[in-house]
């Protein structure tokens, strides 16, 4: 006779997070009443736990070296280092960890500097009780995370400096140097790309270290993967 118990649904029903490891985060900022306000936020959350606090830039490098942290939540005003100071070391100092600035100031110089400091997202305090909890969870998918003025902050001064004849992703490579690229991408030789465009194998290796300099990359696959995202190629 079939045991009339139906089985617990305790294992089955079990929620995905109860087996996964909370992001590690580290808190800075100089002011204690932020403090437990952000740590309330992120607590709350079962995939996040704030590990680590500190009161300045100071203490905030030296709990990213006592402690394992994930991810650090940084505000940009801080006494003795500043937050974008402390992204710069901690960017050195663990170049795997992700990087947050929350911050009061919707300011585009404080934005560039975070983002060239390190920072993969940019978050208002004043609507960190929306923004935050996705921010941390796209820093950690290595996504960027901007609220939507930053955004716009972004694309205008990107069309400003083209305008200006600043930067013009068009004319970073010359037209022989992007037929290079391309061939290199799909997988030819030298002999090939030289007898393919007709020149000697010696300037095919030319612009290959042309382009190695100018892309800042060091090797093929490093060129295959550059020649993706420009869309030279199909990945």
């Amino acid at each position: 006779m079939p045991d009339p118990t139906p089985p617990g649904p305790a294992t089955a029903s079990a929620p995905s997070h109860a087996t996964t490891t909370p992001i590690r985060i580290l808190l800075a900022d100089d002011h204690a009443l932020v403090r437990r306000g952000v740590r309330l936020i992120l607590d709350r959350e079962p995939d996040l736990e704030v590990v680590a606090e500190a009161g300045d830039g100071a203490e905030a490098i030296e709990a990213a070296r006592s402690q394992e942290i994930d991810l650090a939540v940084l505000d940009i005003a801080m006494p003795r280092l500043t937050g974008l100071q402390a992204a710069r070391e901690l960017a050195a100092l663990r170049p795997g960890l992700r990087i947050l600035m929350l911050t009061m100031h919707d300011n585009e110089q404080y934005l560039f500097q975070a983002l060239k400091a390190g920072a993969c997202g940019y978050v208002l305090k004043s609507v960190a009780d929306r923004d935050l909890v996705a921010a941390c969870r796209a820093a950690m998918r290595n996504e960027p995370f901007l609220y939507p003025g930053a955004v716009t902050a972004l694309i205008r001064t990107y069309l400003d400096r083209v305008r200006h004849g600043e930067e013009n992703p068009d004319q970073l490579l010359t037209p022989r140097e992007e037929e290079v690229l391309k061939l290199v991408a799909e997988g030819h030789s030298s002999k090939e790309i030289a007898e393919i465009l007709f020149i000697s194998v010696k300037t095919v290796h030319r612009h290959r270290a042309n382009l190695l300099h100018k892309l800042g990359l060091h090797d093929r696959l490093e060129l295959t993967r550059y020649a993706i995202r420009a869309g030279l190629v199909e990945p």
